[in-house]
């Protein structure tokens, strides 16, 4: 494993503990890790949450992580003993939303065809 992933992993883990355990911001309560990515020069990293809610409570808790990613990044250089931090940016993973809105789609589509096959 090539070190931005294995940073990038070490990163996964200590960001979920941070945001999870550490963040007393109620509006980060519904946020969940999912992937962390690296740049090759390690000095950036793009931390993907998901965050359960209405779109303006999504917003506001994107918000909150942005205000708190220097406590995180501070938070990360001192548990995982780092020299260099990356900056930490937060990005909404859509991925499983995209997903269920498939799956919407697909029902709605196969309850069409249940329709017109029956008429």
């Amino acid at each position: 494993m090539r070190r931005p992933e294995r940073l990038a992993e070490a990163l996964r883990e200590e960001i979920t503990e941070i945001v999870g355990f550490e963040l007393d911001d109620p509006r980060v309560a519904a946020v969940t890790v999912t992937d962390v990515r690296v740049s090759e020069n390690l000095r950036d990293a793009k931390v993907y949450v998901l965050v359960e809610g209405s779109e303006p409570e999504i917003k506001e808790a994107m918000k909150a992580l942005q205000h708190a990613s220097s406590f995180v990044k501070q938070q990360v250089a001192l548990n995982l003993n780092l020299h260099h931090t990356p900056h930490l940016h937060f990005a909404r993973d859509t991925v499983e939303e995209n997903a269920a809105r498939v799956d919407r789609l697909l029902g709605e589509v196969g309850r069409e065809s249940e329709f017109d096959e029956g008429s």
